[in-house]
């Protein structure tokens, strides 16, 4: 954050311009920014190409957003407000509540994939702290001391970002119809399993043609249900861990 920016502090502690009926708002301006990055990926994000979208000039924007990373906090924070689960719908056991917010992070991640490292440290928003406190809330109940649902959160939360990254590394590597990058990766792979030093890979692939077997393989890898059983495999091993420990 520049000196600038530490002086006049958050943009979340700046009042919103002063009109009586503004012609835009900073939501709106976040929602955009974020259909712009959903379309054309998040370097086609800037306060031009915005305000080409609302038909507003540039320097109008700046009355609203000033900077860059002011943008990226809104844009973060907006995406924070699709996680949070509606009132009254968090579950009140601990289970089924993390496993609501970890299926509503999952999904905001999956829509938008580009957020995972081009808003990555952006400074936290009123969203993203709801979200924290519908997260304590999910785990209110539940027989862990403090540190236990402290871990419990984020084991959870390290295993959605975790798994929503391979998801959308996978997805880039084989963007398109092009085939050619992943019948690269395939015919270098079959060049280091003839050297013989890789005998367990070769076992799972098993005989017959190999196209197919590649093929099973990445059915397997991209098997949408894996998160789930993932995410399931997690909560029994936090219920079997964690409920062992005395509360404090």
């Amino acid at each position: 954050m520049s000196t600038r920016d530490q002086r006049r502090g958050l943009i979340w502690s700046e009042r919103a311009p002063g009109e009586r009926k503004p012609k835009f708002t900073r939501e709106q301006i976040a929602k955009v920014a974020i259909e712009i990055a959903d379309a054309e990926g998040f370097e086609a994000v800037s306060m031009r190409r915005i305000a080409d979208e609302l038909g507003a000039g540039t320097m109008t924007l700046y009355h609203y957003v000033r900077t860059k990373e002011d943008l990226m906090a809104l844009m973060e924070d907006e995406l924070a407000a699709s996680i949070l689960v509606a009132p009254g719908e968090l579950p009140t056991e601990w289970r089924p509540a993390l496993h609501r917010i970890a299926i509503s992070s999952y999904r905001a991640f999956m829509r938008h994939p580009w957020a995972l490292t081009s808003l990555r440290g952006v400074r936290v928003g009123p969203n993203a702290m709801r979200h924290v406190e519908q997260s304590f809330m999910a785990v209110a109940n539940a027989p862990f001391d403090q540190q236990g649902k402290v871990d419990a959160l984020g084991i959870v939360d390290d295993y959605v970002f975790g798994h929503a990254i391979r998801v959308a590394e996978n997805a880039e590597q084989l963007d398109g119809d092009d085939a050619r990058p992943m019948r690269a990766m395939i015919k270098f792979a079959e060049q280091m399993l003839a050297t013989g030093e890789f005998p367990q890979i070769e076992k799972f692939l098993g005989p017959g043609p190999r196209t197919q077997a590649w093929e099973k393989f990445a059915r397997f890898m991209n098997d949408t249900g894996r998160f789930l059983r993932g995410l399931d495999v997690i909560l029994d091993g936090l219920e079997a861990r964690f409920t062992q420990r005395p509360k404090k």
